[in-house]
């Protein structure tokens, strides 16, 4: 590689050995780390060989390294060395950086192009700006792998930059609030994967998470002593800048605001509900826009908050605004008549305007849920459709920017697979569909219309692709609690930061199910602690005896769809230390059976080992489960799902062994079928509204694997 160096060289050096371990292992076997990528390149070259970089890493910078990528640079240094410990012995591997200069860093128009070439003699990573150089070393930490003769780099050429330029992850702080230390957590993890966007859903009817010196009874009454302070904040707006990655606050009006009026009753629309009435939907709590003093609140907050986030974009939230807040309040009813506001969406966009306004004139650029462009709103405003995939379609109609939400709703509990499947593109991609309707009418069917599918949507056209700024995978809080909230959000949402950067024809499932343990592995060995705390969570259900608790999540998955929410509701807390909160939505011993099931009935006879070695596992825990759950009631309640992974495991032994006979055969096809209706009950939010539920919420997530052996003979 030739390589033509500036009249001034800047060097870092930093010596260290590099080696990871990204191969998922069992039925995906040794993958080399360029077919472990994620989020998948632009465009991958590879070369023959590998490069040793036994002896640690030399950073020679042809262009002077600002603060912010000398930082970046230290923190490659930092995750190398905490993944295979420190360098040893020989000659440094030389890579060569240089980067633009990027005044829109930051932004949405900022650069994030880079080119890295990894060769025998050394590398070099070339980069259109600051943001290209933190995701180009960040591809770099994958590309290394770790051998028996030492620590080694992949030799590829790659050419990268994003499909979308917003890739945001929502974290819900309201319904459960996440200290400093773990947001910056989940920014760590997002530059790792490039996503770009924390999108900080910061005020709900659960609390107001910020300190505000204009309305200091936020905090000391709002935040229910739960807030961050206005250092803090800054705090992480910087830390997450250093990664590359904007900061976007949403503080919700004029709905979702009983936090708000928790603290100032005089803004309500409503007298202040009764907050010890169960049931009761405390959400429903609304602003009066008809009340002088609420502009003028959301004016001076606005703007307050404004000092704190200097990003261009501020989220008003805008979303389920029950009309029932303002047609009976007498006062508001009278200024809707009087001013020819004839519906509550009509007088919501007409207060949307004004909130624009303000935070125009405050140099900021509005955010909203799809409800807002339910009526005219300015053409600016940027509309997030979250409902079903048919408002991009009518955004973008109406010639509205849109970061997209639906079909990434990670508190659904749906795994990697599914969400990956859904393309910000795609009109009809997310939806009550026609069939989940006639099997499970709504009560009220006017309230599902903003979520049924619209099967006649037409595809985007270019000109409103154009307006698809990109998108956001979403997890709301009200069933995550602190300890929870890195396995509830990793790996899914490094499945999203895929779908979010890579080209849309990158949408091999099974490729992504091989990578994604992978991926874990590195984020966990960088700091992700989801392990760790499932650990603490499962030892504080079962002191000295939770392991047959972990075996048993192996082969189970949470419930979907909202069916959790309900299974909790009449216990409140309870299920967030039950065993369905330390149960992952992608099971990765399960998926890996499911995997060796289907290619072992394929001919791959040499597969029966270590699906003997599975099944046994599984079967062999249940009388250890069942003795471990003896007087924990959170356990005993799911000791009839132990029962049933038992009984299913022991079939699938039976097929392995050859077992004759029928009536086993008959009796797991029983237990099949009980399973798989299951799974029907929670496939959709109308199924998870109507059908019982498993017990403790848990899944048999082995039901393909162990099918696809019943449906065979014994060899």
């Amino acid at each position: 590689m030739q390589t033509v160096l500036p009249r001034r060289l800047y060097v870092f050096r930093c010596l260290l050995l590099a080696g990871a371990v990204f191969a998922s292992g069992g039925v995906f076997g040794t993958a080399r780390a360029e077919e472990s990528l994620l989020p998948v390149p632009k465009s991958v070259s590879v070369s023959n060989g590998v490069a040793s970089i036994g002896g640690g890493v030399q950073i020679v910078w042809e262009t002077r390294p600002s603060p912010l990528l000398q930082r970046a640079a230290a923190r490659f240094v930092t995750r190398l060395t905490a993944i295979a410990g420190p360098a040893g012995h020989g000659a440094p591997y030389v890579l060569h950086v240089s980067a633009g200069a990027d005044r829109a860093y930051l932004s949405v128009d900022e650069k994030e192009h880079y080119t890295l070439t990894t060769a025998a003699g050394g590398a070099r990573l070339e980069a259109d700006g600051p943001a290209g150089v933190i995701h180009g070393l960040t591809t770099l930490l994958q590309l290394v792998r770790a051998t028996p003769e030492g620590a080694v780099v992949e030799r590829v050429h790659i050419d990268d930059a994003p499909r979308f330029a917003w890739r945001g992850l929502l974290l819900d702080v309201s319904r459960h609030f996440d200290t400093v230390e773990t947001v910056e957590r989940q920014l760590d993890a997002m530059e790792l994967v490039k996503l770009n966007v924390l999108h900080w859903h910061l005020s709900d009817g659960s609390g107001f998470r910020v300190e505000s010196r204009m309305f200091p009874k936020l905090q000391n009454v709002a935040s229910h002593g739960q807030y961050y302070t206005q250092a803090q904040v800054r705090e992480i707006v910087a830390y997450a800048a250093d990664r590359g990655i904007r900061v976007v606050p949403e503080i919700d009006v004029p709905g979702h605001a009983l936090a708000i009026l928790e603290a100032y009753p005089e803004l309500g629309a409503q007298p202040l509900p009764d907050l010890g009435t169960k049931g009761l939907n405390l959400n429903n709590a609304a602003l009066d826009p008809t009340n002088p003093q609420t502009l003028r609140f959301v004016r001076v907050l606005y703007g307050e908050m404004g000092g704190l986030f200097p990003d261009r974009y501020v989220h008003a939230g805008g979303d389920e605004v029950v009309s029932s807040q303002w047609t009976k309040n007498p006062a508001i009813a009278a200024y809707m008549k009087a001013h020819g506001f004839e519906t509550a969406a009509a007088l919501q966009a007409a207060f949307t305007a004004e909130v624009a306004k303000i935070l125009a004139a405050q140099g900021h650029v509005m955010m909203g849920w799809d409800e807002v462009s339910e009526a005219p709103i300015p053409k600016n405003v940027v509309v997030e459709p979250w409902r079903a995939s048919k408002w991009t379609g009518a955004a973008t109609r109406a010639g509205h920017p849109v970061v997209v939400s639906a079909g990434y709703y990670l508190d659904l509990l749906r795994p990697a697979a599914m969400h990956y499947a859904v393309d910000p593109f795609d009109t009809k991609a997310e939806g009550i569909t026609a069939a989940q309707l006639a099997k499970y009418p709504p009560k009220h069917p006017e309230f599902s219309v903003p979520f049924v599918m619209d099967e006649h949507a037409p595809p985007l056209d270019d000109g409103q692709k154009a307006l698809i700024m990109g998108a956001e995978g979403t997890l709301w809080a009200e069933m995550v609690s602190e300890p929870m909230l890195d396995a509830r959000l990793w790996p899914r949402m490094a499945a999203l930061a895929e779908r979010f950067w890579s080209a849309q024809d990158v949408r091999d499932v099974s490729d992504l199910e091989r990578r994604l343990p992978g991926v874990m592995t590195e984020l966990e060995a960088t700091g992700l602690q989801a392990s760790q705390h499932q650990e603490a969570m499962r030892e504080a259900m079962a002191p000295g005896r939770s392991g047959p608790l972990k075996v048993l999540t192996e082969a189970v998955v949470p419930v979907r769809n909202y069916a959790l929410n309900h299974l909790a509701a009449p216990t409140g807390e309870a299920m967030l230390s039950a065993p369905v909160a330390v149960s992952n939505p992608d099971a990765f011993p399960a998926i890996r059976f499911n995997a060796m099931a289907a290619r072992y009935v394929q001919g791959e006879a040499g597969l029966a080992g270590p699906l003997r070695e599975m099944l046994q596992r599984w079967a062999d825990n249940d009388p250890a489960f069942v003795a471990s759950a003896k007087g924990v009631p959170a356990l005993e309640a799911v000791v009839p799902v132990s029962h049933a992974v038992g009984l299913l495991s022991r079939a699938g032994l039976n097929v392995l062994s050859g077992r004759e006979g029928s009536a086993w055969r008959m009796d797991a096809e029983r237990l099949l079928q009980e399973q798989e209706q299951a799974f029907e009950g929670s496939a959709s939010m109308l199924a998870s509204a109507h059908s019982p539920q498993p017990p403790g919420g848990l899944l048999i997530a082995i039901l393909p694997g162990i099918r696809a052996l019943l449906a065979t003979h014994a060899p």
